[in-house]
């Protein structure tokens, strides 16, 4: 497609919003988030992020974000991309691999193939893996906690680990140090733009 789809991943507190409102200011880009980014979505991502929705099962979890993510690119990301303007998504189906495939413990491979279902032939062209200690990001997070927050330390070391596992699995991949301040990682970030061309 004419537009370029960057997708920014990472565990929680790691930065991705600032990192991905900078980039898309920086390209002009469109700059949405997963889940959520349409008025469908926007009622998903209450629904899944909510502490008080409780009772929802790890399978209808993994349902919900790939019916948001569905709705997100026939809706926004793929008509943007067909427009020749780039997108900038505050995580993507990277995400659900590490949150509902390995922390949930639903499988890689079966919500890969529902990812993969969800997003068609829309793929990211560069995803930006912010990295940082779990304990770290989970001590910069502010304001309300929400479902995912609230899950314990080893839920989010398998997110990192995952994460981890398919930067180093993905040529599209870049990780970045974000333990260092907010403009040395906006450099890391701004110098693999620079190789995407």
């Amino acid at each position: 497609m004419p537009g370029r789809l960057i997708v920014f991943e990472g565990g929680e507190g790691s930065g991705k919003s600032t990192q991905a409102a900078r980039v898309a200011d920086r390209l002009d880009a469109v700059l949405t988030r997963q889940p959520g980014g349409t008025e469908i979505g926007a009622s998903i991502r209450e629904m899944l992020l909510s502490t008080s929705t409780t009772g929802l099962s790890d399978r209808a979890e993994a349902l919900l974000m790939a019916a948001d993510r569905a709705q997100h690119v026939d809706e926004l990301i793929r008509p943007t991309l067909q427009s020749g303007r780039d997108v900038v998504c505050d995580r993507y189906f990277a995400s659900s691999i590490a949150y509902q495939g390995a922390a949930r413990g639903l499988g890689i491979d079966e919500v890969r193939a529902l990812s993969m279902f969800a997003v068609g032939e829309v793929l990211p062209n560069l995803v930006v893996l912010l990295d940082v200690p779990v304990e770290l990001g989970l001590g910069r997070s502010t304001g309300a906690t929400d479902r995912f927050e609230m899950q314990d330390v080893g839920f989010h070391q398998r997110v990192r680990e995952t994460f981890v596992a398919l930067s180093a699995s993905e040529p599209n991949w870049v990780v970045v140090d974000a333990t260092a301040s907010v403009d040395e990682v906006a450099a890391a970030v701004d110098a693999a733009l620079e190789r995407l061309g």
